[in-house]
């Protein structure tokens, strides 16, 4: 069952996935704002509209943030491209070198850049043909909007996941088959700002 094998019950064979309609549900609610529903789960993926996994509903929001699970369990990962943007505001605010401007590695500590560029956050950005998807890899971030480090020893950290609060864009997507994944969680609805600088 599911995680993209075929079911063959009472020689009745399904090619359905549940995780590709979940996913189509995300794109279909991230396209339309409807009136406000009730549910006990606050983090259904059907819930609509758009907004309804924030409670309450702030403002803008286009994005719900999703997580999808391989069949063994853990999250699917993806790596993304750092922006270079904020590569050059980072030199600019604090020199070339990462100094502070007052001969001390202060700035760059408290701003460098992690090597790890992995992510297990995504926003939907196309359902087609038999099941398959554009993602649009989601940078993770915590409260205060520092970069935070997903991996350890090249495997998910999960304890990192749970200091998770906001999101940003990057430039990276992948393509995946919806198929081959067991489990799909919806994180979080957000604002995603997609613009470029």
């Amino acid at each position: 069952m599911g995680c993209g094998r075929e079911d063959d019950v009472r020689g009745v064979r399904h090619h359905d996935s549940c995780i590709c309609e979940v996913v189509r549900a995300i794109k279909r609610i991230q396209g339309v704002r409807d009136e406000d529903d009730c549910d006990d789960c606050i983090t259904d993926c059907f819930i609509s509209p758009l907004g309804g996994l924030v409670s309450p509903t702030r403002g803008r929001i286009n994005t719900r943030v999703f997580m999808l699970l391989t069949d063994d369990g853990d999250p699917f990962k993806a790596m993304f491209k750092r922006q270079r943007r904020r590569r050059r505001n980072r030199d600019r605010d604090h020199g070339k070198d990462g100094r502070d401007g007052l001969g001390s590695e202060h700035g760059r500590d408290k701003h460098r850049d992690r090597d790890n560029c992995f992510s297990v956050f995504f926003r939907v950005q196309n359902v087609f043909d038999n099941c398959c998807a554009t993602l649009q890899v989601l940078e993770p971030r915590d409260e205060d909007g520092r970069r935070v480090d997903i991996l350890k020893n090249g495997k998910i950290d999960f304890d990192k996941l749970c200091d998770v609060e906001e999101f940003e864009a990057t430039d990276s997507c992948i393509t995946v088959d919806l198929k081959c994944f067991c489990g799909v969680q919806c994180i979080k609805d957000v604002f995603i700002d997609c613009d470029r600088d």
